[in-house]
């Protein structure tokens, strides 16, 4: 028999590294064992000469249930059935299967991650004899996935899916990434960008007090330029807008695995309160997920109403859109605010004002007030509200 040449003995080597990547992948996926139960579970009902159906949790308020003593939002017992011969129900089944077939075949197995774009992209073809396509928009792959998310129990990110990188942080925080050893305070003006995965994140060095979480990267911006981090010995997060479940999960990961206080600093507006609400309590759309996600024990530390007086903002005042109102009334019935003094006080404050305050309104009295006097005064006072 021939000599193996150093090009197949380095093919050979490489061929049986990756063989091996795929057995462990396959040996530590339980994620992939439910889509193949699924996909066994349609089948059989296919053999039988049975309909094929899909049992789906009803995700919407109607089904939201507010667990007063772990002080989540959870999923309820109703659910609804989709049926591939059911022409109202068809092409969603379809999309869910071709979501699952993406993640089982082309990510799972082989140990690649995708974003939502991409998983859009690779289900979008049009059905053989037809001229209709599995997708048309990214909504559709989308919800298809957070339907994938209820049926078998694992987030997206556990089938290999992430959602683009949307935020910041700082602080004195060593983390191992990917082999990557990572210093949070040595990263220049725009510090870490939070993926949307931090599962297999390791913490080396957490040295902190608190973690101040807020909606705007500009405040952020300002925060970082002024050391606030540094001076306070803290940490600072920020998203654009919405908070993304991979800074959902860093800071439930922060409260729960080092026990450091999480304070939620935002607008005083409706969608403000919300951002706080989807933090604290988890939201709506994802209440399949707050046990992952929530965090009970976090503060509201501003935008106020009272602070709108204490530092005389009056005259940055916005008026209240029809829709700010609607949402604020709708809030106002929650279940999770409904018993809480401090924020129905908040809520008919804004109400009487029918106006909101944007954070940086604090500006007006001077670049450095929020970092200098402002943030440090309330942590100081524990004006905050929970």
């Amino acid at each position: 028999m021939a000599a193996k040449t150093p090009k197949k003995q380095a093919r050979g080597a490489q061929e049986s590294e990756q063989r091996k990547l795929g057995e462990n992948a396959e040996q530590k996926s339980p994620a992939k064992d439910r889509l193949v139960g699924l996909g066994t579970q349609l089948t059989a009902q296919l053999a039988k000469g049975q309909q094929p159906t899909i049992e789906i949790p009803v995700r919407s308020l109607s089904n939201v249930e507010f667990n007063e003593d772990t002080q989540k939002l959870g999923i309820g017992e109703k659910t609804s059935e989709r049926q591939f011969f059911n022409v109202a129900h068809a092409k969603k089944f379809l999309q869910t299967i071709e979501v699952a077939a993406i993640a089982k075949t082309q990510l799972l197995d082989s140990g690649k991650h995708a974003s939502l774009r991409d998983v859009f992209y690779m289900a979008k073809r049009t059905i053989p004899g037809t001229k209709t396509n599995v997708v048309d928009d990214q909504r559709e792959s989308d919800k298809a996935l957070e339907d994938l998310e209820l049926i078998t129990g694992f987030s997206r990110e556990q089938l290999h899916i992430n959602a683009n990188k949307m935020g910041s942080v700082a602080g004195r925080v060593v983390i191992e990434d990917s082999g990557d050893t990572i210093d949070w305070s040595r990263l220049g003006s725009g510090g870490w960008s939070i993926p949307s995965n931090v599962e297999e994140i390791t913490f080396r060095k957490v040295d902190a007090k608190y973690v101040i979480y807020m909606e705007k990267q500009a405040v952020w911006e300002r925060l970082h330029e002024d050391r606030f981090w540094q001076k306070q010995n803290c940490i600072i997060v920020t998203s654009q807008g919405q908070t993304t479940r991979g800074i959902r999960r860093l800071l439930q990961r922060l409260s729960v695995e080092h026990k450091l206080p999480i304070y939620v600093l935002t607008d005083n507006d409706p969608w403000g309160i919300y951002i706080y609400s989807v933090i604290k309590y988890g939201s709506i759309s994802l209440a399949h997920m707050s046990e992952g996600l929530a965090i009970s024990g976090v503060k509201f530390l501003g935008v106020t109403c009272d602070d709108v007086e204490d530092y005389k903002l009056e005259r940055h005042y916005i008026t209240l859109t029809d829709q700010d109102i609607a949402r604020l009334k709708q809030m106002q019935e929650y279940e999770w605010f409904k018993d809480n003094p401090a924020w129905q006080r908040q809520f008919k404050m804004m109400l009487k004002a029918k106006a909101k305050v944007e954070i940086q309104s604090l500006s007006a009295r001077g670049i450095t007030f929020i970092s200098d006097t402002y943030l440090p005064e309330k942590i100081k006072k524990a004006e905050y509200i929970e």
